[in-house]
């Protein structure tokens, strides 16, 4: 007999690029393994011919054999770096061959997937001191409503090829998804997603627009929930008079037994028809999308409890006589359509708290401003913000939003940096400052030119990571995470065993209690608020710390944060302003400050010792007149002589003073108890006699004293770090009132500093200026970057204080105590509420007080949970720093 022809598909997929076309309209065919692909263009062919289907880059389903990969690397020093990486890939258990291209910077790795993976590979190029080029990417995600969606999702994302780590947040419904661009793009990510049994939400490139796309998602979904819910509830109505007419007063129309009770119950069963199909159709496809996975969520435990209900009540109707009783012959109509509506609500009024934990990001993006005065070819003109270039002069008006970053370069005005920054009072900005986009132009006019524009932005900057904090989780969070995937099923076995012991060891009807039991047990579970109690808090928590102008990078951060029992400060920059300033003018007996000070600023004006600066400064500040110094010479390792309107000006230390036979007299005291304060003194001789002394320093910040003895009260023990002379540094300390002071540390031996505190015990957070402290920040526990203006310093460490000032980590650790607080709050009432609920659902105080708990109180239950967890959640936003 002939074999029929087997007919072709009419619609095929690209297996490089994803794109559906005809089979007709294929470029190319291959076959591989009995299976044959198709192609859109000569591009996909040669890929899908580099990258056959034992390789990890198609996507095609492998062979199960040695695969092969091109991961491009950046930092490769030449060839002996990229020897050096291919020897570290090479050690890595699994991996067969490796070879690293300089030119090209690619390594080409041949592995066994079944012993190394793609994160193995990445890991060990990252922890060899290379940089992988990864892309990271954020997709919406709508129909999660539980942990176990959770779970669902990151398993579909990871088992992605190409796939390096993924992170889906509940609270925000926001997957981050780290990948190889080559290995796959964002439409096979979402492919994922879907086949996973969820939608993807298209975001709009723009970050408003996406917020905006997502807010309207959120009420469209929340419109279409209500809509559910009053269709259920209306239906319930009859359904609950109904179902017991006794209790309503239809006892003598309606008796118990007779056809016409019967009938109106079959009545019930189908108008709840339509309360299934439509008011809980989300129940049904996601217990079907898990099915498909072979998992159970919260729409598993939904569906089973109000399907065995009606499907009781079905039976009870059509053949009441299976029954070996009239009294087990009854329905529970009225908990599948109450349950229903229930839920139903709850999952509505739930997803408009979620959408009030977003609120920090959204008033960080509507921040922006939408147009800038642009100066081109000598016209002034309204662009859209997205159209100014770097390099622009922008034109801003007082009471206008300066729309990019940029130099000041004429005018000067007071600007609100607040809504950036945290700092309420306003910054004067003067010709050389820098101005940040979307802070607020107040008083005067000026002129600056674009240096950072879009994406580049220091409020994009935040934008981002405020993002990527968000879709981050805190390490309690994937401990709650793992417990999720086995509470689902646990819920499901202990519903089973319940309702079997009811059946056989029950009072009679036993059939009707096993069944109430069993559905109720179902219902009263709540994964979600396991789910929700950790993200919806870190979602709040961290938008807080961005409305203070700290930046916090991780839930790890945040979570760490709050246990800190040292921090250590780097003295410069971070206490102290990082320039040094004239603090200081004495003059002797016969001689004037100003005098003293305008002379020896005349001579330093020509010299370029990083001390001159601070004495010119000075002098200029006081209004006073520098005449031009002639003769100059610098007297390497003693000071600077010049002559300044005819006189003999000698500006040096003690030694150089004493080669020259210049009796110092009290001025030597005075040097010596400025040095005792950590400043230092500089004599000033006049015509071979000595006049005076300045002194400068590197003067401590006006917050930090205060911001100390905040650190101080939390509890934390206070040490400050700096390669100064330990007189100098003990002087600063006992200034601003730090613990212990570490002088006299190069900056190498910072992070050896660092560790010392961590042998003692102690878990140790750094604060520097993220540049040379980069090691020490590495090292602690967590590090607090100190970033000014548009230098925002992201990737410094765990968290970026944005305003520069020590205040900052006071708060930040203040954020993350009340943070970590409230989810342990929502834990606990999540946890407390099944620990004690699904007992009492099972049973548990029948027998001593003769109590069954009702489906319907456990389904008003389970949506009070949740939102309660969110509502809690939604009380940070009210937080205020002590």
């Amino acid at each position: 007999m002939a074999t029929p022809a087997q007919t072709p598909p009419t619609s095929v997929r690209d297996p490089v690029c994803g794109m559906e076309l005809s089979p007709a309209d294929a470029v190319a065919t291959r076959s591989e393994a009995g299976a044959t692909y198709y192609f859109c263009s000569e591009r996909c062919v040669q890929q899908f011919d580099r990258q056959h289907a034992a390789s990890a880059t198609t996507g095609v389903a492998d062979t199960g054999g040695p695969r092969w990969i091109e991961l491009p690397v950046a930092d490769l020093d030449g060839r002996r770096g990229a020897d050096h990486l291919a020897e570290q890939l090479r050690t890595l258990p699994g991996v067969r061959a490796a070879t690293v291209n300089p030119g090209t910077k690619l390594a080409r790795v041949e592995y066994d997937p079944a012993v190394a993976t793609l994160q193995a590979l990445v890991g060990r190029a990252r922890a060899a001191g290379y940089t992988v080029g990864t892309a990271t990417t954020q997709l919406g995600i709508r129909g999660m409503y539980c942990g176990s969606c959770v779970a669902t999702i990151e398993q579909a994302l990871q088992q992605s090829p190409g796939v390096l780590s993924a992170s889906v947040n509940l609270a925000t419904e926001q997957a981050r998804v780290e990948y190889l661009p080559g290995l796959v793009d964002t439409p096979a990510l979402g492919r994922a997603i879907e086949a996973a049994g969820y939608q993807v939400r298209q975001a709009p490139a723009a970050a408003e627009s996406a917020l905006e796309r997502e807010a309207q998602d959120r009420q469209r979904e929340e419109a279409t929930l209500l809509q559910k819910f009053w269709f259920a509830a209306l239906v319930s109505v009859p359904v609950v008079i109904l179902s017991y007419p006794g209790l309503f007063g239809l006892g003598d129309l309606l008796p118990r037994g007779s056809e016409r009770l019967r009938l109106a119950w079959g009545l019930l069963g189908v108008l709840t028809v339509p309360v299934l199909v439509w008011s809980g159709s989300q129940f049904y496809r996601g217990a079907w999308a898990a099915l498909q996975h072979r998992q159970a969520n919260m729409h598993t435990l939904i569906a089973l409890g109000i399907s065995a209900a009606w499907l009781y009540s079905g039976v009870a109707v059509l053949v009441p006589g299976v029954f070996p009783s009239p009294d087990l012959a009854e329905v529970f109509y009225d908990v599948t359509s109450v349950v229903v509506a229930l839920v139903v609500l709850g999952l509505a009024l739930e997803l408009r708290a979620k959408g009030r934990t977003s609120e920090a990001m959204k008033k960080l993006i509507g921040l922006q401003a939408r147009t800038a005065r642009v100066a081109r070819e000598g016209a002034e003109l309204d662009l859209p913000v997205e159209e100014v270039l770097v390099g622009d002069t922008v034109v801003v008006r007082p009471g206008e939003k300066i729309p990019v970053d940029g130099v000041v370069l004429q005018g000067s005005s007071a600007v609100d940096e607040s809504m950036v920054t945290g700092e309420s009072i306003p910054v004067e900005k003067r010709p050389g400052d820098e101005v940040i986009g979307a802070t607020l132009n107040q008083t005067g006019s000026f002129r600056f030119r674009a240096t950072r524009v879009g994406k580049d932005t220091a409020l994009a900057q935040i934008i981002r990571l405020v993002q990527d904090a968000q879709g981050s989780k805190a390490p309690i969070q994937r401990v709650v995470d793992r417990v999720t995937q086995y509470f689902v099923p646990s819920v499901m076995m202990l519903a089973v065993s319940a309702a079997a012991v009811w059946d056989v060891f029950g009072p009679e009807p036993a059939h009707v209690y096993a069944l109430v039991v069993f559905t109720t047990t179902l219902i009263i579970a709540c994964p979600c608020a396991l789910g929700l109690a950790t993200p919806t808090s870190l979602t709040v928590g961290i938008g807080k710390g961005a409305e203070q102008g700290i930046l916090i990078r991780s839930g790890d951060a945040l979570q760490t944060a709050q246990r800190l029992d040292a921090i250590v400060l780097d003295k410069t920059g971070t206490i102290t302003r990082g320039k040094p300033e004239l603090t200081h003018v004495v003059a002797e007996t016969g001689f004037e400050e100003d005098e003293v000070l305008r002379l020896a600023a005349a001579v330093e004006r020509n010299s370029e010792h990083p001390l001159a600066g601070a004495i010119v400064a000075g002098a200029r500040a006081r209004g006073l007149a520098l005449a031009e110094a002639a003769n100059f010479r610098a007297i390497p390792g003693h000071g600077v002589e010049a002559e300044v309107e005819g006189r003999r000006v000698l500006l040096g230390n003690a030694r150089l003073m004493a080669e020259r036979g210049m009796a110092l007299g009290r001025l030597e005291a005075e040097a010596q108890r400025l040095a005792d304060d950590g400043k230092t003194a500089m004599y000033v001789a006049l015509d071979g006699a000595a006049a005076g002394l300045v002194a400068v320093a590197d003067t401590v910040k006006d917050d930090s004293v205060a911001a100390i003895a905040a650190l101080k009260r939390s509890g934390l023990e206070v040490a400050m770090l700096t390669g100064d002379h330990r007189r100098t540094a003990e002087a600063i300390g006992r200034q601003v009132g730090v613990d212990r002071v570490l002088a006299e540390v190069l900056p190498q031996d910072k992070a050896h500093e660092v560790q010392k505190l961590q042998l003692e015990g102690k878990t140790v957070g750094m604060v520097g200026d993220g540049i040379n402290d980069a090691p020490a920040l590495a090292q602690a526990d967590i590090g607090f970057a100190i970033g000014t203006g548009t230098d925002v310093a992201i990737e410094a460490g765990d968290v970026t204080l944005i305003s520069g000032s020590l205040r900052g980590v006071a708060t930040a650790i203040e954020i993350s105590q009340a943070t970590m607080r409230n989810v342990r709050q929502n834990l606990f009432g999540a946890f407390i509420y099944n620990a004690l609920g699904i007992p009492v659902a099972m049973g548990l105080l029948y027998p001593f007080f003769g109590l069954l708990l009702s489906p319907i109180i456990a389904a008003a239950a389970m949506a009070a949970s949740s939102i309660t967890v969110v509502t809690n959640a939604n009380r940070l936003r009210g937080w205020k720093q002590a």
